[in-house]
C-alpha cells in the first residue's frame, strides 16, 4: 500500500504532552512508554525491529521540532524521520505554520511587483491611499479593484503546490517528513494523530483559492491573515498563514 495513502489514526493518549520536549522525553523512553510505540508504528516501522530510538528537538527556524532516528536490528541504515508538532488546546481555533515579511515571501515565490504591492497594501506595510477603507491602517483584498483581486488569486493558484509545500513541509535539511497533532483539552486524556506530510499537503490544499467574506485570502483550508497584535509594532505588519490542525482528525 502506498505510504501516502495509509491513515495512520489517532489514539487517546495515556499521559499529558506539556510540550515537545516531553514528545522527545517519551520517544526516548520508547521501550516502556506505549504511546511512542504507538507513534513508531504510525510511521510504518515495526517494533520487534527496532534495536535503538534517538529523539531531538531541532532548533531554530524550521518546519520540523523533532528529528527521530531509528537503528533497525541487522540494517547498517537508520531511519530519520522528521516531525513538525502542533500542540492544540482549543477545537476552534487556529494554528500560525508561517510569518515573514511580504518581501521574504516575494524571494521565495517571485510574486510580481503588483502582487508585492497588493499583499503591503494589506499588511498595511504600504498605507491605503484610500480613506474609504474599514481599517485606516491597511486595506482588505475585497478592498482592492477586481484586476488586482483576480491577479492575486490567479498567482497563488498557479503557484499553489509550491506555497503549499513551503508553508507546511519546508524546503531545508529539517523539513518535515510527518505532521503530529496533540489534542489537549481540559476534561479528558489527550488525542493525538501522525500523518504523512504528503497526505497533509493534500488535505490542507484541498479547496480553491479565494478571497473571503472578511477579505482575506483562502487557500484551500489555510488562511493567510495580517499578523496584527504586537503593540502595533513594524512585525505587525508580516504576513501570517493559518491552520486548524483539529480538521485532520475528521474521519475521511
Amino acid at each position: 500500500m502506498n505510504r501516502n495513502l495509509i491513515l495512520l489514526g489517532s489514539q487517546t493518549a495515556k499521559s499529558g504532552f506539556a510540550n515537545e520536549k516531553d514528545i522527545v522525553e517519551k520517544l526516548n523512553n520508547w521501550k516502556n512508554d506505549s504511546d511512542a510505540q504507538n507513534w513508531l508504528i504510525s510511521m510504518n516501522y515495526q517494533i520487534s525491529e527496532i534495536e535503538n530510538v534517538l529523539a531531538i528537538l531541532i532548533s531554530g527556524h524550521h518546519k520540523a521540532d523533532v528529528q527521530v532516528q531509528v537503528t533497525i536490528f541487522f540494517k547498517k541504515t537508520i531511519g530519520i524521520e522528521n516531525l513538525s508538532i502542533k500542540l492544540v488546546t482549543n477545537p476552534s481555533g487556529f494554528n500560525q505554520i508561517d510569518k515573514r515579511k511580504v518581501d521574504k515571501y516575494v524571494e521565495m515565490w517571485n510574486i510580481p511587483e503588483k502582487i508585492a504591492t497588493a499583499l503591503k497594501l494589506f499588511t498595511g506595510e504600504i498605507p491605503p491611499q484610500n480613506l474609504n477603507v474599514r481599517d485606516k491602517r491597511r486595506m482588505f483584498f475585497n478592498e482592492m479593484d477586481d484586476e488586482i483581486q483576480k491577479s492575486i488569486i490567479n498567482f497563488f493558484e498557479t503557484n499553489k503546490i509550491l506555497i503549499i509545500s513551503d508553508l507546511l513541509k519546508g524546503n531545508d535539511e529539517f523539513s518535515a517528513s510527518w505532521l503530529m497533532v496533540i489534542w489537549k483539552t481540559k476534561n479528558e486524556k489527550p488525542e493525538w494523530i501522525i500523518r504523512d506530510i504528503n497526505y497533509v499537503l493534500n488535505f490542507f490544499g484541498a479547496g480553491n483559492v479565494e478571497i473571503s467574506k472578511q477579505g482575506s485570502l483562502k487557500i484551500g483550508k489555510i488562511t493567510m491573515q495580517r499578523k496584527g497584535g504586537d503593540g502595533g509594532r513594524e512585525t505587525a505588519k508580516m504576513l501570517q498563514f493559518k491552520i486548524n490542525p483539529i480538521l485532520l482528525f475528521e474521519k475521511n
